[in-house]
């Protein structure tokens, strides 16, 4: 079971340089844990990509159909609590926006705090530095090795 971060969700929506090596690690573990508003900053990179003309907009009704039947299989941490409090300490100790120290605070939840060789799965550079400076083992589709 893999901690995902939507930067790696994405790519199994819409077609990106990433989205071979996402739809790999999924066959390969197809268990999956986001944080409560994945769903939502996928949403959001979806709509992002249709304003800027990268996505049409049948392409985009696809990538959220993707996202449905994708989020019916997946498990969600929805603590409020820990992950705000665990979030608040990860922006004082970390370079990352709030958004990303959500997803790793949640992380850090589904983990019960104890990270050390536990998967997470993510595109975003400062999100996968400071998840490995945590103790996760990042696993960064975007490169072919794959950690």
């Amino acid at each position: 079971m893999r901690f995902w971060d939507s930067s790696a969700i994405v790519p199994l929506l819409v077609e990106e340089p990433a989205s071979a090596r996402c739809r790999g690690l999924l066959r390969a573990d197809s268990r999956i844990i986001v944080w409560l508003l994945t769903r939502t900053e996928c949403v959001s990179a979806i709509r992002r990509q249709v304003r800027d003309g990268e996505l049409a907009e049948p392409d985009a009704a696809q990538a959220g159909q993707r996202l449905e039947k994708l989020a019916r299989r997946w498990s969600e941490i929805d603590a409020a609590l820990p992950v705000r409090e665990a979030a608040e300490r990860l922006l004082r100790v970390h370079a990352l926006r709030a958004a990303d120290a959500m997803q790793l605070a949640a992380a850090l939840v589904a983990a019960s705090g104890r990270p050390q060789g536990k998967p997470l799965v993510a595109l975003d550079d400062g999100l996968a530095t400071a998840a490995g400076r945590e103790g996760f083992d990042v696993i960064k589709p975007d490169q072919h090795a794959g950690r």
